[in-house]
């Protein structure tokens, strides 16, 4: 692990976004809150939620750090594409983006295992950072959304 002993710690914030596009079955079910395995928004929302304090389990050499909040989100971007943002905070030597992004990730993922049994073709389409505050390198944001 990278040594961040010496660092000192402050507000951390980053926020992660995923997209997972899916036929209008898929998507109708989830609207109508038919999905056959129950509540699609909330079971991927407590799962990025627990992925992004599982970071430093899951990704290898990531530091735990004890979050302040975590928030997953859900919108429809259109034509069938659910935008999920994660967001994590926290007051730590070392920034939050990979609890971000996994939480983005496990969300998607589980919006996927939600709905697979309707289409086989929903796709995860991407992960991304879209904006980090905090440490030594300050504020980052992505100069343009897709």
């Amino acid at each position: 692990m990278v040594d961040v002993g010496h660092k000192a710690a402050t507000e951390r914030f980053a926020h992660a976004r995923a997209f997972v596009r899916m036929p209008e079955r898929a998507e109708a079910a989830l609207r109508a809150a038919t999905v056959a395995k129950g509540d699609a928004f909330t079971t991927a929302q407590i799962a990025g939620i627990l992925a992004a304090k599982a970071t430093a389990s899951l990704i290898p050499l990531a530091h735990p750090l004890p979050l302040a909040k975590v928030d997953v989100a859900f919108a429809w971007a259109g034509g069938g594409l659910l935008q999920i943002d994660a967001t994590a905070s926290t007051v730590a030597a070392t920034g939050v983006e990979m609890e971000a992004m996994t939480a983005a990730s496990v969300a998607a993922l589980t919006i996927y295992d939600m709905t697979k049994s309707l289409d086989k073709g929903i796709a995860i389409e991407s992960v991304r950072l879209i904006e980090k505050r905090g440490g030594k390198s300050g504020t980052w944001r992505v100069a343009a959304e897709p």
